[in-house]
């Protein structure tokens, strides 16, 4: 029988509102300049940015108050959607290129990211069969290894693209998850070897990547290659001091650092705002992070807090690493910052993931 339902959890509602709103404010004054000198509206990127925070919001506030049992209802067939979508985005024609990955479906300004669905759907779908009762996930061939390949071919999929940022976050989620379930110390660490050949694999074949590699290594080796994406985080975030130049203020959004508005956009934030206002980017997404914890443990059934684990891991390993690479920790890749940075797809569905985790906190123990 299920536990009556309580008030979801409102420190999570606070701390992604006050994320939400740094986020259109900073969209603005990243992006503005930018806006103008294309669109001749310097508000171009910061409207699209509010109307997909109200669809997220709604959407979040909807998904918070269904029934919970739909969630295990949906995963098996919202996975498969993902499945078709990502192979659909393939054919040429069809998707829509952009920055040299064919990532997106749509028709004109209107396009959606399904790379971005496939983290929540694998997700549910994962958290479902692993918590099925008599399910033994400590098994290799019957328990770890089925999970592995799902999440391989979705993998494999969002490669051909290519976009290893989303597909590093997909992964590192779903490993976190089968952690979770009580997989095997030795089957996640002989994974993670084979990983790691793995993407020393794919660093090799592409050429752009080992570019990346050796960037990160030493940007100023290719100042104007490269290097130039992060010598130019670091001009932002190095003035920026305790207090940062002032709201508004930031140099480097004038055409000298680029994705100002998205996936670099937390080097703005640091040059106009300095370490307090990072500081405080960085805290919020820790209360994000320790709240939903807090509901996986508490949850009341495996199911529900394998979903709330998943769901926190996923936000967590997407601002860890964009937060990492804009300041120089790890190589750069595509990875944009949750709630902050501009993308509908992104914003949207990580809006709908937070709705889910509001939805099993009305459950928790407490």
């Amino acid at each position: 029988m299920n536990k009556m339902r309580t008030a979801p959890d409102f420190v999570i509602v606070a701390a992604i509102f006050l994320l939400l709103a740094i986020g259109v404010v900073m969209v603005y004054s990243a992006s503005a300049a930018f806006a103008y000198h294309k669109y001749g509206d310097s508000f171009y990127f910061a409207k699209r940015q509010l109307l997909f925070a109200a669809l997220g919001v709604f959407l979040m506030f909807l998904i918070a108050n269904i029934d919970r049992k739909k969630f295990e209802q949906w995963a098996a067939p919202g996975l498969i959607l993902c499945f078709v979508l990502l192979a659909v985005v393939l054919i040429p024609g069809v998707g829509i290129l952009r920055n040299g990955a064919r990532s997106w479906l749509g028709i004109g300004a209107f396009s959606i990211q399904p790379s971005e669905f496939m983290k929540l759907a694998m997700i549910a779908f994962l958290a479902k069969i692993f918590s099925r009762p008599g399910f033994q996930i400590t098994r290799f061939t019957k328990g770890f290894l089925p999970g592995l390949a799902i999440l391989g071919a979705a993998f494999a999929l969002i490669m051909l693209q290519p976009d290893l940022g989303t597909g590093t976050v997909l992964v590192g989620t779903g490993l976190i998850l089968i952690f979770a379930a009580g997989a095997r110390m030795k089957h996640i660490a002989g994974f993670l070897m084979l990983g790691a050949a793995g993407f020393i694999g794919l660093v090799l074949a592409a050429p752009y990547r080992i570019q990346r590699i050796v960037a990160f290594l030493n940007p100023w080796q290719d100042p104007r290659g490269a290097g130039y994406h992060l010598i130019q985080s670091l001009y932002a975030i190095g003035p920026g001091g305790l207090l940062g130049l002032g709201l508004g203020m930031s140099r480097q959004k004038h055409l000298y650092l680029p994705e100002p508005h998205t996936d670099f956009i937390f080097s703005i934030f640091a040059e106009e705002l300095g370490f307090l206002g990072a500081g405080t980017v960085v805290i919020l997404f820790a209360v994000v992070v320790w709240r939903g914890l807090r509901i996986a443990i508490s949850a009341p059934d495996l199911f529900s807090s394998l979903v709330a684990t998943g769901i926190t891991a996923m936000i967590m390993i997407q601002a860890v690493i964009n937060i990492g690479v804009v300041s120089g920790a790890f190589p750069v890749t595509g990875i944009t910052l949750p709630f902050l940075s501009y993308g509908g797809s992104s914003l949207t569905l990580t809006l709908a993931a937070v709705g889910i985790l509001l939805n099993l906190s009305r459950y928790t123990r407490r």
